[in-house]
């Protein structure tokens, strides 16, 4: 069975938008985590994985800050590639929602009836 579309653009998504909380403010990845599940409504366990490949790829670093209440948590910041990823993958959502946009607002708008013939009369 397909997934929704919900969930699919959810997906596609998610990196950009963990790039966009921590433009804001560093964080570590259960508060990112929570964060999406509010807004959202993303699971804690997607972030994860996602947190690690972005730490791969460059666009993030991490840091350990001591904890009143228990073990130190990790937390992520942007670094410039990610600042820079973030302005590419913002620039082309931008575009791409502009264009879902336009397409759906298309199909709200009625087309006016068009007829097969020509000025005239003839038929082609």
């Amino acid at each position: 069975m397909p997934e929704p579309i919900e969930i699919q653009l959810k997906k596609g998504v998610l990196g950009l938008c963990v790039l966009a909380l921590l433009a804001r403010d560093d964080s570590y990845a259960y508060e990112i985590a929570s964060r999406l599940s509010d807004a959202i409504d993303m699971g804690e366990g997607t972030i994860y994985p996602l947190m690690r490949r972005m730490q791969t790829d460059g666009w993030v670093e991490t840091y350990l800050v001591e904890s009143p209440a228990g073990p130190s948590r990790k937390y992520y910041r942007l670094t410039d590639a990610g600042r820079r990823a973030l302005e590419d993958q913002g620039r082309e959502w931008r575009r791409f929602a502009k264009a879902v946009d336009d397409l759906i607002t298309e199909a709200d708008t009625p087309v006016p009836a068009t007829t097969d013939t020509q000025e005239g009369g003839a038929a082609q």
